[in-house]
């Protein structure tokens, strides 16, 4: 990996499951040390165990990315552990779907919080250390909802877009300076966020819950869901491309 930390220290949040699992697995194999945080502990220790058995160090850490004191623990855990972190995988996140007049303000602050709050407070911890080492990459899991509008989704749309718009100011700020950020906005995908709204969709149309999962798909222009691996597939990329800097790399099935 020209340009690379011999092995890079990266913390993906959100590590768990799904997607941010398969990019700490993704990263693993490029030779990153990783450490996997989440809400649940039994998750990111199984994920932590699966990323040590690629033969790098893996850190399990229990993290609410939206309590400041707690990002600020996480980020000293980990240079203490592993070291200075040099990959921030922004992935944590939530999708909640409901109509304006049913989007309540505690529904509202949620998504805001975790979806955009989160990772703020997550690049602000750690950017200063990569610009000081002249090396760093700032990876957000965005979603095509951060770059179109959609219905019912008013409250997780409006954050994605901030986290969109968060990508590309500090890619600004941090141009030339060996640092890149990027979104990955991957449109609907394998993961629990889509087997959650189908189960939804279901019980409210009647539908079965392979119909209300086919119908999502279809939502997507490629007419089939992302998987997981896919976004991962980007993410390392990501870890080894100098240039691309405040880019939001759409994954609609389509590729």
């Amino acid at each position: 990996m020209t340009g690379v930390p011999a092995q890079p220290i990266a913390l993906v949040t959100g590590g768990g499951r799904g997607i941010g699992r398969e990019i700490a697995l993704a990263l693993a194999r490029e030779g990153c040390h990783v450490a996997v945080a989440a809400r649940s502990s039994d998750q990111v220790k199984a994920a932590a165990v699966a990323v040590a058995g690629l033969g790098v160090r893996a850190l399990p850490l229990v993290l609410d990315v939206t309590d400041e004191g707690e990002v600020a623990r996480a980020v000293a855990a980990i240079a203490a552990d592993l070291g200075p972190v040099d990959v921030l995988v922004n992935n944590a996140g939530i999708a909640e779907s409901a109509p304006i007049a049913k989007t309540d303000l505690s529904l509202w602050e949620r998504h805001l919080r975790l979806n955009a709050t989160g990772p703020y407070l997550l690049a602000r911890a750690v950017l200063p250390g990569m610009l000081e080492r002249r090396w760093g990459r700032v990876i957000n899991v965005a979603s095509m909802a951060g770059l179109f509008g959609a219905p019912y989704v008013t409250a997780y749309t409006a954050s994605k877009h901030a986290l969109v718009g968060l990508t590309r100011a500090l890619a600004a700020e941090v141009a030339g300076k060996g640092v890149t950020v990027n979104a990955i906005c991957p449109g609907f995908a394998a993961t629990d966020i889509v087997w959650n709204g189908a189960r939804n969709i279901a019980a409210k149309t009647g539908k079965s819950f392979e119909q209300a999962v086919a119908a999502m798909a279809q939502l997507n222009p490629g007419g089939r869901l992302i998987e997981p691996a896919e976004v991962a597939a980007v993410a390392a990329k990501l870890i080894r491309d100098e240039s691309t800097n405040g880019e939001a790399i759409v994954l609609d099935g389509t590729q």
